[in-house]
């Protein structure tokens, strides 16, 4: 019996090294928290990058879109912190506005360091648009008004107070040279697209957001885009589009995008991930996504992305103390 037993070890423990451990994948059930209402930027991410992934095969079936919109992403942050640890499944859209608000202290009792880092997909440039009827025909008309009496214009943009759609706006007030940055009014929505319903409705003077939340708005010729916040114009149908830089105004607000997902998963699962989307940026399919909304080439994976964010929430905060939004 002894003899049986021990040749049955050493067959197990001859299985168990010839044949290499499986690989992890991704489950047919694999989520995309955007933690917005439909419409806004963090949902166009799960959405479309979700889309892409099936088609080049990176996930069995569909990924599915769960919107959770709230404190500028605090809601998702602290949902994925406190409940989801270790889940190897979910990804969660993330851009510029997630280390604004952690370098802000907005998430309270949170920090970067409480999810993993994937990858980024591009880069969203800010704009400043008006209606359609507007009596501002550049950028430089809106400064001046605000320069004259800076409550006579209201912002409407997606991310909190003092969150990355109110910073690009007080960026190019700042550059225009207005000192009145804490009385221009902003007014926060849970996604571009309420904030743009209220300056197409002309209950709100200008609004302040990226190229893709903009897009359907501007093409329909409901809102009139006085600036891009990019080095230089945008590529394609968005070519017509003056910068701010050439109007004089030298201020750039890339918004990148990209995702996250919870800690504690496994390693092959992260890598996995940050492959995938490594994959997903680099394909054709994706860079047709990029050209058709506006987006810029930009990306971070894995360490290097993590090595990203500690910087950007350190450059924010130190930003954010500047223009007079946090105290030293």
């Amino acid at each position: 019996m002894k003899k049986t037993i021990t040749a049955a070890v050493l067959a197990s423990t001859f299985f168990a090294v010839s044949m290499p451990a499986m690989a992890f994948e991704p489950s047919a059930k694999t989520e995309c928290i955007a933690p917005s209402d439909p419409g806004g930027g963090w949902d166009f991410t799960c959405r479309t990058a979700g889309r892409v992934m099936s088609e080049l095969g990176l996930v069995p079936g569909n990924v599915q879109t769960i919107n959770m919109p709230g404190a500028g992403g605090g809601v998702a942050f602290a949902h994925v912190v406190s409940k989801r640890s270790g889940d190897d499944n979910l990804l969660i859209a993330a851009s510029t506005a997630v280390p604004t608000r952690l370098a802000q202290n907005q998430f309270p009792g949170m920090n970067k360091d409480m999810v993993t880092w994937i990858a980024t997909v591009g880069s969203d440039y800010g704009v400043i648009a008006v209606p359609k009827d507007s009596p501002y025909q550049d950028l430089n008309d809106l400064m001046s008004a605000i320069k004259h009496d800076p409550k006579s214009v209201k912002f409407a943009g997606a991310s909190a107070s003092g969150g990355w759609d109110h910073l690009k706006v007080l960026i190019a007030a700042k550059a225009a040279g207005i000192k009145t940055l804490r009385q221009i009014p902003y007014l926060s929505y849970n996604n571009g697209g309420s904030a743009l319903t209220q300056v197409v409705g002309g209950h709100v003077s200008a609004f302040t957001g990226d190229v893709s939340e903009a897009r359907g708005f501007w093409e329909s010729g409901d809102i009139r885009i006085l600036a891009v916040l990019s080095p230089e114009r945008l590529p394609g149908e968005f070519s017509d589009i003056p910068t701010a830089r050439e109007q004089g105004i030298d201020a750039i607000g890339p918004n990148w995008r990209g995702f996250y997902m919870p800690a504690d998963i496994d390693d092959e699962a992260r890598d996995y991930w940050i492959n995938a989307v490594n994959t997903l940026y680099e394909s054709d399919e994706w860079k047709k996504v990029m050209k058709a909304n506006g987006l810029m080439p930009f990306h971070h994976s894995g360490a290097d992305f993590d090595a990203f964010m500690a910087q950007q929430v350190k450059d924010i905060h130190e930003l954010s103390v500047e223009l007079g939004l946090l105290h030293q």
